[in-house]
């Protein structure tokens, strides 16, 4: 539609106020709004309402985008592709039923123990991302990027990003035991774990055994207690087989060498 420059300037103006006040949906698209309200001959109440409706619309959005971008969630594969008959132990049930989100309620924790290559990580990243959808703020860490980035923070910093992650709705924490840490990063993933306790749910991703924690964290004096926290409201689930990336990995080699 060309409008006069009268027109346009009046609708430019009109724009930026409608900024001003908070609006986002309508000063994008206000041209195409008026059109239609016009074309079709609404009443100022359908107006109105087309108006509130197209707010809530673009605000869900936005939210959406803002939880994603700040969970740390980064591409992953969808439930849909993973392979449930491969591992050789795997309690179904309970992961499904944690992709329905019934734990964020109850503050419940999932913890996940299997060797790598199992899909420990695929599936907590689902389950973060459906809770994203659902409206949830999460937050997605591997332990090492967590603890060093409390290590390197100062006093004030550090107590300000444990207030953050005692509040996060869903807290991830991936990779417990994947390599070893001071008695000080126990310190810390403890004062994580503690502050959500009874709280807010946390999701923890291992491939060592609880008794081999103290290998993950040796000299350290709060495992036994640290655990003591996580365990107590939570599903801890099993998963046990070769490594999926392994078996990936030969029938790529294998397709390689077919094509020769």
């Amino acid at each position: 539609m060309n409008l006069p420059i009268t027109t346009m300037t009046a609708t430019s103006s009109l724009s930026a106020q409608l900024r001003q006040i908070g609006l986002r949906a309508l000063p994008a698209d206000l041209d195409d709004f008026l059109s239609r309200a016009i074309k079709n001959r609404w009443s100022p109440h359908q107006v109105i309402d087309h108006l509130v409706r197209a707010e809530t619309d673009e605000r869900s959005r936005r939210s959406l985008e803002r939880r994603l971008r700040l969970s740390g969630l980064k591409g992953f594969k969808s439930m849909a592709d993973f392979d449930w008959a491969w591992p050789t132990k795997i309690e179904r049930e309970v992961i499904e039923r944690a992709l329905t989100l019934d734990f964020l309620k109850e503050a419940r924790n999932l913890v996940l123990v299997g060797r790598n290559g199992l899909g420990k990580t695929m599936i907590a990243q689902n389950i973060c991302h459906a809770a994203v959808l659902a409206g949830s703020s999460v937050l997605f860490r591997s332990a090492p990027a967590l603890l060093e980035e409390l290590h390197r923070q100062t006093p004030e910093g550090r107590r300000r990003k444990l207030r953050g992650y005692a509040n996060v709705g869903l807290m991830c924490i991936d990779e417990v035991g994947y390599l070893s840490f001071d008695d000080k990063a126990a310190d810390l993933l403890y004062e994580v774990i503690n502050r959500r306790y009874e709280r807010k749910p946390v999701i923890l991703t291992t491939n060592r055994s609880f008794k081999e924690w103290n290998e993950v964290f040796p000299n350290a004096t709060c495992i036994v207690t640290m655990l003591d926290r996580l365990l107590h409201h939570a599903d801890v689930t099993v998963i046990e087989g070769e490594s999926y990336r392994v078996r990936e990995s030969e029938l790529e080699a294998a397709a390689r060498r077919k094509k020769k």
